[in-house]
């Protein structure tokens, strides 16, 4: 009954966080300008891709570390991955802006670009171990805060303030939003018993967690290039008005992943290690079909109300330039849907440790993308970006899911690394 209530609380926050960001988006679209919304999706986008810049996937080792050592021991691998960031913001922070200032970025842009990646980052990690732990409900408190808090407020301004309706304003409370969900999640970890942070650290083991998060943070940058340069690209096809437009469908479909990973994902992938660590097989095959026929139905929801709801938000949006440009939704839709799916062999190899099927897939999909959207752009134009990524994210899904049907049948043991 406890774990039915504390998934049931976790969906209902996840949910209102899905719900709000869903709306957000729209309110954006109309009450600021297209080229605006242009710009706040490359911002998003780019804060996104240096996420894993400055944090160097070095989560993806340690969240199978930290489950098979007992508490005593956590807080000295916490305090590595803490050190090795530091050293990271101090060597790649400085070169990042310096190419975003040749990118021709304004300074005001600039200016809330560091702190709100900082923000993000410190973010990120704290509730993916509040995850790990199993402490899904606060993670998904600090996410609402996180994401959902500011999105609400500056809708708030900019209904009752139209001289708030800018960039700054909305950069500003991503900002506070941040700082108080920063505040949260450690107020949260300081109540859980993780001990050892007077421990020195153990470089040997950052090192180990280097090498196995390198080959990670290859195949991440490759995926997040996608899903970073769609934009830059889109623009190149037509102009900053036609990113924003697709920035509000990307932002609905994105919707999706948030509410998988409350319902569905933030619960599963904690028990595929367990099981896979002790080799339950049965329990892991289990677990992973009710993952993947959630995920289907899940989706196969969401298109279809997302889809009957589109074209009314839109007409409430009231601007021409997302409403001609609403033949990008299926694709984008598609493209979202097709990740998800993929998601479930994803994490089905991620808990056994067989990473090798995930680096080469998404390695593989940056070239494919880049290809299609070269061929297509000069047939399709704008289409040509989200038909890419929708192929792309095919190829990687029917990668992983190959792997790891080879992976059940042959009952291989867990592997530590790539």
């Amino acid at each position: 009954m406890v774990a039915g209530a504390a998934r049931l609380l976790n969906i209902g926050l996840r949910f209102g966080t899905l719900l709000t960001r869903f709306l957000f988006v729209f309110f954006l679209a109309r009450y600021i300008d297209p080229t605006s919304v242009g710009y706040y999706g490359l911002f998003t986008a780019t804060v996104s891709y240096g996420l894993y810049m400055v944090g160097l996937d070095f989560y993806v080792f340690l969240s199978r570390e930290i489950l098979q050592v007992s508490d005593d021991q956590r807080g000295a691998m916490l305090k590595g991955q803490l050190t090795l960031c530091g050293l990271l913001y101090v060597i790649v922070l400085p070169a990042f802006v310096l190419i975003l200032m040749l990118e021709g970025w304004s300074t005001s842009l600039l200016c809330w670009f560091v702190p709100i990646l900082a923000l993000e980052h410190f973010n990120q990690e704290v509730s993916r171990l509040l995850v790990v732990l199993s402490d899904q409900v606060a993670a998904s408190i600090t996410l609402f805060v996180r994401q959902g808090s500011w999105a609400i407020a500056v809708v708030t301004l900019m209904i009752g303030f139209p001289e708030s309706r800018n960039l700054n304003v909305i950069m500003a409370l991503w900002a506070c939003a941040g700082l108080a969900a920063g505040a949260l999640g450690i107020w949260r970890l300081r109540q859980l018993p993780i001990g050892g942070w007077s421990k020195p650290i153990d470089w040997r083991w950052v090192g180990k967690g280097i090498s196995v998060s390198a080959a990670f943070l290859v195949s991440t940058l490759a995926l997040r290039g996608i899903q970073t340069a769609d934009r830059y690209w889109m623009e190149s096809l037509g102009g900053i008005e036609a990113v924003g437009a697709y920035v509000l469908f990307l932002g609905v479909a994105g919707t999706l992943m948030v509410f998988l990973d409350a319902g569905v994902f933030s619960f599963s992938y904690p028990a595929l290690i367990s099981h896979s660590h002790k080799q339950e097989y049965s329990l892991a095959r289990k677990t992973v079909q009710q993952m993947f026929f959630q995920t289907v139905a899940m989706s196969v929801a969401f298109g279809l109300v997302s889809w009957a709801l589109l074209p009314y938000l839109l007409h409430w949006v009231g601007k021409a330039v997302y409403q001609d440009a609403v033949g990008l939704y299926p694709w984008v839709l598609l493209a979202a849907i097709t990740n998800a799916v993929g998601m479930v062999p994803h994490y089905a190899l991620y808990a056994r440790g067989f990473d090798k099927p995930i680096i080469y897939s998404h390695i593989a999909a940056l070239p494919v993308f880049v290809i299609s959207t070269w061929c297509l752009s000069k047939s399709h134009a704008e289409l040509a970006v989200p038909i890419s990524m929708t192929i792309s994210f095919t190829l990687i899904m029917i990668w992983k899911a190959v792997a790891y049907h080879r992976l059940d049948t042959n009952h291989l043991p867990p592997k530590s690394s790539a």
